[in-house]
């Protein structure tokens, strides 16, 4: 576990971070905007579990965790078969989100356009998670384009922003307060 006794530390004031492995980069160097951006797609579903209660809240905390788990597997270069193991993402966490996908998509109707965020407060705050998320997932496929990354970083992150996508419909009603884009509809 971790155990933080001093919340700074003056490392970073020269615009440098530390990496996973001890390594110095500078702030704005892909790793730490890719998780960075994982960070705030966190943040974002803090703000959606505010409007959600009982399962949704508990559907939400796991979300949450494995966001952490992202910002750790991301934070530490990966490499094939290390000394001392690091936290990655494993493939049981994709597959609960796409369980999780496949069980709510199950109750909904079909859809007949695009969906506008919005609907309900909580649907709107998943909304609002998803765009963050997907910036996430550029992030880090922007970050896999320059250095060796796992792969189940970026396929976690796809499939959260369709888990989002989903939820938010389950949210509005399953689908019924949904609000539909109507194409050239203000001309």
């Amino acid at each position: 576990m971790v155990k933080l006794t001093k919340i700074y530390t003056r490392g970073g004031d020269e615009g440098y971070t530390s990496l996973g492995n001890g390594e110095r980069v500078p702030k704005y160097s892909h790793r730490p905007v890719a998780y960075g951006a994982v960070d705030e797609a966190n943040a974002a579903i803090g703000l959606a579990r505010v409007e959600s209660s009982n399962g949704m809240d508990e559907l939400l905390s796991r979300v949450q965790n494995d966001l952490f788990d992202i910002g750790a597997d991301l934070c530490t270069p990966y490499e094939e078969d290390p000394k001392h193991p690091p936290l990655r993402i494993v493939q049981a966490q994709v597959d609960r989100l796409e369980n999780e996908i496949d069980d709510m998509n199950s109750k909904l109707e079909p859809l007949s356009s695009f969906i506008l965020p919005g609907g309900t407060k909580l649907a709107a705050l998943l909304h609002n998670a998803r765009t963050i998320t997907r910036r996430a997932e550029r992030e880090i496929v922007l970050l896999g384009s320059k250095e060796n990354i796992n792969p189940l970083a970026v396929k976690y992150i796809n499939r959260l922003s369709d888990h989002l996508f989903v939820l938010s419909r389950h949210v509005n009603g399953n689908g019924k307060l949904d609000v539909l884009w109507i194409p050239g509809n203000n001309r």
